[in-house]
């Protein structure tokens, strides 16, 4: 049995192709799915990748609430 090895933020920036600030605002502002580990965030791809398709990083609701 094979288990999913936890990443750093650094490496959930490049596999979304975002800065790593941003995977710390979205985990903040936003709910990303993250795991504290001592005094570290550690992430897991696949619920990484459930969130963003669940639209999780999607700007639009921000965007909504900022103009009305």
């Amino acid at each position: 049995m094979s288990t999913e090895p936890w990443v750093t933020a650094e490496q959930v920036a490049l596999h979304l192709g975002v800065a790593k600030d941003t995977v710390y605002r979205w985990r903040e502002r936003r709910g990303m799915p993250a795991h504290r580990i001592g005094r570290l965030w550690k992430f897991q791809l696949s619920e990484v990748d459930e969130w963003v398709r669940a639209d999780g990083a999607d700007d639009f609701s921000d965007t909504v609430a900022k103009h009305n």
